[in-house]
């Protein structure tokens, strides 16, 4: 463990069907800006390819960050978002370090203390020359629960405890989670925390997800389990090959915007990302009727925390491809008008309610008929299939209630 700022890291990557990483370049901060230059040994490689383009081309020199950012999209796609960063500054104050200063939550601390197992297929490491993965300690599922449970709390770990959790420090997102091999599978496991008060948004989570998988949508397959008393969302990682060690690299879609992470959701738009997928996807047509599936379903399970970290692509080097949905989550909503993150029309029209999906389905290359088509039968399914993947789920008829009609087909939503 570190205590004092780190000044450089070295990049390393899982290039396209590689079991073990390879270095690709290094980092360093000039003044809040990082930089990025790649290895001579990675450009002379054959297979090497660009971790993101137009962001880092495959050139030698220093390359900073596009316009506007202070890093790489790319790269800060496998830094820890706030639950990692809890966890990583939980860390460094009990190893003595001063981690209630800004200073040590800087780019390159938070790269070096967290753990090696990120999202996507980068990882950072202080040498270029010998990679040492971070955060390899196994656990299981009832330590990593009550492990979770105490840094939710602000209560102290063991070390082992702590060990564990480290695992899981680099995966992102705001709630309590942390990382768990299951045989071949690599899974996130996602836990209730204390701030969710009467909303049971682990098993409204679950709902959500196994709902829009029964509607058609590609999503992440998850389950339910139940540990120390506690409701536990399992989720299969997309961003690994089962059985294997290697990574699938991905970007988010803050990534391919283009914008900071301090950026507003005045700037977040998802007929912009139509755009993009028309110009940069595989199988454009075919993801975009699926990302406009994907809109009307948040918004019809009350959805609405669906900023541009909640989607993601991976990149081959050249080309981008729509990843499994994932983080399909109702959120607590007292009344009925709603609005999404992200903008649905090019308009910047963004409200939680159908009619302006369908009246936007031209931006998603789709006829108002296959829009309404969509919508029609995603309610369809939430309907029929409600009490059903409800008992699967071990749902209260209380936390039932409390759910339908107002995340899961709200009347403004229908309207």
């Amino acid at each position: 463990m570190t205590s004092e700022r780190s000044s450089e890291a070295f990049v390393w990557c899982w290039l396209p069907g590689a079991a073990e990483p390879v270095v690709a370049g290094r980092v360093w901060s000039e003044g809040d800006v990082v930089d990025f230059n790649y290895g001579r040994s990675y450009l002379e490689r054959e297979d090497a390819i660009p971790l993101y383009l137009p962001e880092l081309p495959l050139r030698t020199g220093v390359i900073p960050p596009q316009a506007g950012l202070s890093i790489a999209g790319c790269i800060a796609d496998a830094m820890p978002d706030s639950w990692g960063r809890r966890v990583v500054a939980r860390r460094l104050r009990a190893g003595g370090a001063r981690a209630d200063g800004p200073a040590y939550l800087d780019p390159l601390t938070l790269m070096l203390e967290s753990g090696s197992d990120r999202v996507g297929a980068l990882d950072f490491q202080s040498s270029p020359e010998v990679y040492v993965p971070r955060g390899t300690d196994s656990a299981s599922l009832e330590e990593l629960t009550e492990a979770a449970q105490r840094v939710d709390e602000g209560a102290a770990l063991t070390p082992a405890l702590d060990r564990a959790l480290l695992h899981g420090s680099s995966i992102g997102g705001a709630r309590p989670k942390a990382l768990l091999d299951d045989g071949p599978r690599k899974l996130i496991a996602k836990f209730s925390s204390s701030s969710d008060g009467e909303l049971p948004t682990v098993k409204g989570e679950y709902v959500a997800m196994e709902l829009a998988r029964r509607a058609g949508l590609d999503v992440a397959a998850v389950e339910l389990t139940n540990v120390l008393g506690k409701d536990v969302l399992l989720v299969e990682r997309f961003d690994r090959v089962a059985g294997t060690k290697r990574r699938r690299a991905l970007v988010s879609a803050l990534t391919l915007f283009g914008l900071p992470e301090e950026s507003r959701p005045e700037d977040w738009s998802y007929a912009e990302l139509a755009q993009i997928v028309r110009a940069r996807f595989t199988e454009p047509r075919r993801t975009l009727r699926e990302l406009f599936a994907r809109i009307v379903f948040n918004v019809l399970t009350g959805n609405t925390d669906d900023h541009p970290r909640n989607h993601a692509a991976f990149w081959d080097g050249e080309m981008l491809t729509l990843t499994p949905a994932y983080d399909i989550c109702p959120q607590r909503r007292s009344g009925g008008e709603a609005a999404q993150l992200m903008a649905i029309a090019p308009s910047g029209w963004r409200m939680s309610q159908v009619a302006g999906c369908v009246d936007a389905a031209a931006a998603y290359q789709l006829s108002a008929k296959e829009a309404r088509e969509i919508a029609d039968r995603q309610i369809a399914v939430i309907e029929s299939e409600w009490d059903e993947v409800c008992d699967a789920a071990g749902m209260t008829a209380a936390e039932r209630a409390f759910l339908w009609g107002r995340q899961f087909l709200n009347p403004y939503a229908m309207a």
